[in-house]
């Protein structure tokens, strides 16, 4: 009886070797879609790399349909998203067929928050406007009405989801800038309250009147696109800014740049985009608009332990055992 040829793993973009280094060590065979390099991974790819597989490491960008893990059958038994998120991936059919699928939670809450807290501060000291003012050679001279901004010190910061990145969050605001913390979600969470004083404020048309910064933490699910739509947009304080880390599509972006133009809101930031990685047009001629490329947990660091997880996830799986970080599908 011949051996079994080695398990076969599929990285659907290229990660960091810190990922790719403990699956060799298994001895697994490794393919790594180097074509998708700078883009997310098309259908056709996802399909022909998932055939005969044992695993799919994906990112967030990629498409994990029924259509994919069908493919991969009979071997396929474990996705594993590097990324906290996974709604890349149709759970239903993962359970249907009964393929493990596996996050990495937990890893990135600090960066994503640095980023996020990063963002609000940008826009409203209006850092990029200043710095590509200067860089066109329009600063002049230093005058008291020249790019006035806005202070944080004892504002009010509203939080729409409050897991552990938004708690992370609270805490620069709360004991830096002695801002006064706002917060909505599905329950109550009493060590925010603790740690911060965060005032728990339901429904969310009561929270957003009340906030001079609105920051977005909550997952994209059915009831969460569009959230922030122009109804509640029209909520917000004209003074108001709005700051976007977690999904793209909770925001209306037309919606969104209808509000910036008229002046109904002060100014947003944003790493994540509703049709990524195209954005929408109003928004880029906008300067009261700050954005960056998805980057909130860009660091070396973070993106190392990302991919670390994912793979150790996928050990677990293939040796038998139960993943660490494994999504419970309900």
């Amino acid at each position: 009886m011949s051996p079994r040829s080695p398990m076969r793993i599929f990285v659907t973009r290229p990660i960091p070797e810190a990922g790719i280094r403990p699956l060799k060590a298994r001895g697994y065979d490794v393919a790594i879609n180097a074509e998708a390099r700078d883009r997310p991974a098309e259908e056709r790819e996802l399909v022909a790399g998932a055939r005969g597989t044992d695993a799919v490491l994906s990112l967030l960008t990629d498409k994990i349909t029924s259509r994919v893990m069908d493919a991969g059958r009979p071997t396929l038994k474990i996705v594993a998203n590097l990324a906290v998120g996974y709604d890349n991936i149709d759970l239903i059919a993962a359970a249907e067929r009964n393929i493990r699928v596996t996050h990495t939670p937990g890893v990135l809450d600090e960066s994503v928050a640095e980023h996020a807290f990063a963002l609000l501060m940008a826009i409203s000291k209006r850092i990029v406007e200043g710095d590509r003012y200067v860089r066109e050679g329009k600063f002049r001279s230093w005058g008291p009405m020249l790019m006035l901004g806005a202070d944080l010190a004892e504002k009010t910061l509203g939080l729409i989801g409050a897991g552990r990145i938004a708690s992370r969050v609270a805490g620069f605001a709360h004991k830096g800038f002695r801002m006064k913390i706002l917060y909505n979600d599905l329950r109550r969470n009493e060590r925010l309250e603790d740690e911060v004083g965060a005032t728990f404020v339901s429904p969310l048309e009561a929270l957003i009147p009340q906030c001079d910064f609105l920051s977005l933490h909550c997952p994209l699910n059915a009831q969460t696109e569009h959230l922030i739509d122009e109804r509640r947009l029209g909520l917000m304080k004209p003074s108001a800014y709005l700051i976007n880390t977690a999904r793209g599509p909770i925001v209306d972006e037309a919606a969104l740049v209808r509000a910036l133009e008229l002046g109904k809101i002060k100014g947003a930031a944003l790493d994540v985009f509703e049709f990524e990685p195209k954005v929408t047009e109003g928004l880029l001629r906008l300067d009261n608009v700050v954005m960056t490329p998805h980057t909130a947990s860009a660091s070396e660091a973070t993106r190392n332990k990302m991919a670390e997880m994912a793979a150790a996830n996928i050990i677990e799986a293939l040796e038998g055992r139960t993943p660490p970080n494994l999504v419970k599908i309900s």
